[in-house]
């Protein structure tokens, strides 16, 4: 199951739990669109707290909405992932290399204080 929560103006809490099926998918993309809409250079706070691959469905749904998401995604400058998997922190690092004008760190799940003083620091 994945939760958006906006947490102010520009930051938004996102959490991952679990898998993920074509229709919580569309949903979660559809949500993340619309809860996103006004931020710019925004921060997000993402907790995976268990990651399995997403369905099929899921992943046809993810594909074929992925300009949305995409465009939506690039509304944020500075992404703070939490997991106490290795290779996922390892991968969201990756990813933010992939992305100009975008930060992505990882931390451990209990690094969260850490992760939102990280969020709270970017410089105007």
């Amino acid at each position: 199951m994945l939760t958006i929560t906006p947490h102010s103006h520009n930051r938004i809490d996102l959490s991952l739990d679990g898998q993920l099926d074509a229709e919580q998918m569309s949903k979660a993309i559809d949500q993340f669109v619309e809860k996103t809409k006004n931020i710019k250079q925004g921060t997000m706070l993402y907790r995976i707290e268990a990651l399995h691959m997403p369905t099929l469905g899921a992943m046809g749904i993810k594909l074929s909405q992925l300009p949305r998401a995409f465009s939506a995604f690039r509304r944020f400058s500075r992404i703070a992932v939490l997991s106490d998997t290795q290779w996922v922190r390892n991968v969201s690092e990756i990813e933010g290399m992939l992305f100009p004008g975008m930060e992505i760190k990882a931390f451990a799940l209990s690094e969260q204080a850490v992760a939102e003083q990280w969020l709270d620091a970017i410089s105007d």
